[in-house]
C-alpha cells in the first residue's frame, strides 16, 4: 500500500472525527458525575422524591380515539412534570394503552432504541429496516420486543374487546418521536402539495383530505 499524502491523511482524520462526532451527537451526553442537578436546585436539597415520577400513575386511555394512548415519563414529558432525574442517564419510559382496534401509527424514535414489554393483552407489532424489509410479530403477555433506534415501527390491537397495556423503555432520556402521518401532513408550514402528490402518486384532493385528517 502506498504512503498517504499529507492532504489525504488529513482528509481521513477529518472524516473519522466527523463520524465520531456524529455518533456521539446521536446519543445522550455522557455524565461525569452521579446525576444531573437541575439549574436552580441546590444539590443538598435533593431527596428521594427527585428520583420518583408519578407520570404513569392512574392514567386512563382515550377510548374515543383511534390511536393508542401513550404517556411518557421522560425529560420533556408533556402531560405531567418532566422527569428531571433521568437527564443524562440515557433512560426513559412510556405507558402504552391500546383500547380495542387502536393503533400506534408508523413512527420513529430518532434518539433511542425502544424495548416494549406487554403487561396485558395481545399486540401485533412491526418494524421496517433500511432495506425496506418488514418484520412483524404477535406479542403476548410477558413478551418483549426491540425496536432499534431510528427505524419505522408500529403497533396495533386487533382484539375487538380487550385493551392492551404495555411499557416502553428507551435508551435515551428523550428518545424523540416522529409520527409519519403527522410529520408529512401536519407540519407547521405545509409541505408542497406537488411534492406529496408526486411522492405518493395521489391527487391534490387526497392530499387535502389527509391534511384535514391530521390537522
Amino acid at each position: 500500500m502506498g504512503r498517504l499524502l499529507p492532504s489525504s491523511f488529513a482528509l481521513l482524520v477529518f472524516v473519522a472525527v466527523a463520524l465520531t462526532l456524529q455518533s456521539v451527537q446521536a446519543s445522550d451526553p455522557e455524565l461525569t458525575k452521579d446525576f444531573q442537578v437541575p439549574a436552580g436546585i441546590n444539590a443538598a436539597d435533593i431527596d428521594g422524591t427527585f428520583f420518583t415520577s408519578e407520570a404513569l400513575k392512574n392514567v386512563m386511555p382515550n377510548v374515543a380515539s383511534p390511536f393508542a394512548t401513550v404517556t411518557t415519563a421522560n425529560l420533556v414529558a408533556p402531560a405531567k412534570a418532566p422527569f428531571l432525574a433521568v437527564d443524562g442517564l440515557g433512560v426513559s419510559m412510556a405507558l402504552l394503552q391500546f383500547p380495542p382496534g387502536t393503533v400506534n401509527p408508523p413512527h420513529t424514535h430518532p434518539r433511542g432504541t425502544e424495548l416494549l414489554f406487554i403487561i396485558e393483552g395481545t399486540l401485533d407489532v412491526g418494524l421496517v429496516d433500511t432495506t425496506n424489509k418488514l418484520f412483524t410479530n404477535t406479542l403476548y403477555k410477558g413478551d418483549i420486543f426491540a425496536f432499534p433506534k431510528g427505524l419505522v415501527h408500529f403497533q396495533i390491537n386487533n382484539d375487538k374487546y380487550k385493551t392492551v397495556t404495555a411499557l416502553g423503555g428507551f435508551s435515551s432520556s428523550n428518545a424523540g418521536l416522529v409520527r409519519l402521518p403527522n410529520t408529512l401532513f401536519n407540519t407547521s408550514a405545509p409541505i408542497s402539495d406537488k411534492v406529496l402528490e408526486i411522492s405518493f402518486g395521489i391527487s391534490g384532493d387526497v392530499v387535502k383530505a389527509l391534511r384535514a385528517q391530521f390537522a
